[in-house]
């Protein structure tokens, strides 16, 4: 009748609909402004939130599934995260 859903699950689609609600009201302020000078601040804004929302959303699901991994591919997961955040910045 009703579905439990898991507290990181939970937790991780908030999170993603925190950054979606960022990212739209950032859209409207670049409509809002209509300058191009503004519209790249409100863009470079969105660069630290992106990553941010990626790194604690993988946080949360890593600690919700931590007992069911072992350590080693838990580090991979970790690593790898890491490996997009120095892809993303090194452009």
């Amino acid at each position: 009748m009703f579905t439990v859903i898991e507290k990181a699950v939970l937790i991780m689609g908030a999170l993603r609909f925190l950054s979606a609600s960022i990212e739209m009201v950032a859209a409207m302020l670049i409509f809002k402004f209509n300058d191009i000078e503004k519209a790249l601040i409100i863009n470079s804004s969105l660069a630290m939130v992106g990553p941010i929302i990626l790194v604690v959303t993988t946080t949360v699901g890593l600690i919700g599934v931590a007992e069911k991994l072992s350590l080693f591919k838990i580090s991979c997961i970790f690593l790898g995260v890491v490996l997009i955040l120095v892809g993303i910045k090194s452009r």
